[in-house]
């Protein structure tokens, strides 16, 4: 049985050496990354069964993606794509700090992702799920994307998993006014909504206290739960007409890249594990926190590190 099934693109990331520049670079670091397999891979070394579903490009770079995952516990659930264009998408990734920022530059565009269909990804996999989860970046890849994610929420849905979806706005990819209107349409097949306050203000024209919000963002949606990240002031959830808030838990900043998704997986593990808010919300911040030290887009953490992160913060002692 998978318990948690996500869907979406992953690529391949090159990074050069902290300090130098794309423009002069000798060497790029290759890792690799997309929200729902970061997702997938944190779900998957807090221990729930994890199958990551997308479409790859038959090929030695598609092959390296899903050796990855497997070697973090995820099972792919893959579309091979042998046409003569079948491409992964990359991204670069340039660090910097004050005054100069971290950049990112896409080369993802007619990716073989973007062209999957449900008749061809192997969605067999939705029938054993306890959890589906997919993003917004997935929807704004391409057309085609747009109507797979709908078309799997549905699906998801019908089989019995809970349904959940990450907004993930990327100004990259589409507007404001775009990127409403796609999550909208996408809303009514929607379990458990993750949001950052700001795509919320951004892209859905809500503000204001966010309890408040979220509770709006539920009434408004029919959501079963919203959790609200909101960055250093850390994060709310609303259900059942209880609201729960959760600090952040310090941490020195090595990468942020994946800081939300680890924190989407975090949460997703212990609520599939049976925890309740409260508690998720508390896994899903340790988890992020952990990332936050961990170079690449994978929290590649353990059980015992969350716990522990939770315990010092609790008050407890790491012998």
């Amino acid at each position: 049985m998978s318990a948690i099934v996500t869907f979406g693109e992953t690529m391949l990331r090159l990074s050069p050496p902290r300090g130098e520049r794309l423009e002069r670079t000798r060497a790029l670091d290759a890792q690799q990354g997309g929200a729902e397999s970061n997702v997938a891979v944190a779900t998957a070394r807090l221990g729930a069964e994890t199958t990551w579903l997308s479409k790859l490009p038959d090929s030695p770079l598609g092959r390296r993606i899903t050796a990855e995952l497997r070697s973090h516990g995820v099972d792919p659930a893959v579309a091979w794509d042998d046409s003569a264009d079948a491409r992964l998408g990359t991204y670069y990734l340039e660090h910097g700090g004050d005054p100069r920022g971290t950049d990112v530059i896409y080369d993802r565009a007619d990716a073989s992702v973007t062209t999957a269909t449900p008749d061809e990804l192997p969605t067999a996999v939705l029938r054993d799920a306890d959890v589906f989860y997919t993003s917004g970046i997935t929807p704004a890849l391409s057309p085609t994307l747009s109507d797979t994610t709908a078309a799997l929420l549905r699906g998801a849905r019908d089989a019995g998993a809970r349904t959940a979806f990450d907004l993930n706005y990327r100004s990259k990819l589409w507007s404001p006014g775009e990127a409403g209107e796609g999550y909208e349409a996408l809303f009514p097949h929607v379990d458990v909504l993750f949001a950052a306050e700001r795509d919320v203000e951004t892209c859905l024209g809500r503000e204001g206290d966010p309890i408040e919000v979220a509770n709006g963002l539920l009434r408004d949606y029919d959501f079963e739960t919203v959790v609200l990240t909101r960055g250093e002031n850390g994060s709310v959830a609303v259900a059942d007409g209880e609201a729960y808030e959760q600090p952040i838990y310090d941490a020195d900043t090595f990468d942020a890249i994946g800081t939300g998704d680890a924190f989407v997986g975090g949460y997703l593990a212990r609520r599939t594990d049976g925890g309740s808010i409260p508690d998720a919300l508390a896994y899903a911040a340790a988890t992020a926190s952990l990332k936050r030290t961990i170079d690449g887009d994978l929290a590649v953490v353990t059980p015992a590190e969350v716990e522990a992160v939770i315990d010092r913060d609790a008050g407890g002692i790491s012998r």
